[in-house]
């Protein structure tokens, strides 16, 4: 790893001068100038300084995000049928993602297993059909059709419902990753 021209990328991305990043690691512009041209080397407690200065971890620092797939198909995803459903894992490893969505098919009268009570929060967007959100103790719901989107906090159990004679298919979007 380019470790002065990773040090370089991060700065600009935090919209920091050599001056202010200086500033903060309490180290020199000069140091900080000839470390991103590499023309030295930081020792593992300078590095951890920069990094801490960066708002990140060291594993975040030279963790290579460059060969990160950004965009996937029907051959990335992986299905699991449940009774009553069927998630479609649309995203490969989203457990180490912020972000971990599904899509979920819903069949008649069935529902989603329910999700535990979280620190996070949840979106979804109904594609086809009409789902009933239930949330805590509350066994009614409160319906959503196609085209519509629910958003909630973690905080109380809750769980997907279709209540009607035809397939439901829905977005489910979770951070951090619950499913």
């Amino acid at each position: 790893m380019d470790i002065g021209r990773r040090v370089k990328q991060l700065r600009i991305m935090n919209d920091l001068s050599l001056e202010e990043l200086a500033s903060r690691t309490e180290l020199t512009k000069g140091f900080l100038s000839q470390l991103e041209r590499d023309k030295t080397s930081p020792s593992i407690q300078t590095l951890e300084d920069i990094a801490e200065a960066l708002g990140m971890s060291m594993s975040d620092f030279f963790r290579d995000d460059t060969d990160a797939k950004v965009v996937f198909s029907l051959d990335d995803e992986f299905t699991d049928e449940q009774e009553g459903y069927t998630i479609h894992w649309i995203v490969p490893n989203a457990q180490k993602n912020r972000m971990e969505p599904i899509l979920l098919e819903l069949k008649p009268s069935a529902r989603s297993k329910t999700i535990d009570p979280h620190e996070g929060e949840e979106i979804g967007y109904v594609l086809q059909g009409r789902i009933a959100l239930c949330k805590g103790l509350d066994r009614k719901g409160i319906t959503v059709r196609k085209g519509q989107t629910f958003y909630l906090q973690g905080n109380e159990a809750h769980y997907l419902i279709n209540r009607s004679s035809q397939s439901a298919k829905i977005l489910w979007i979770s951070t951090p990753p619950i499913f």
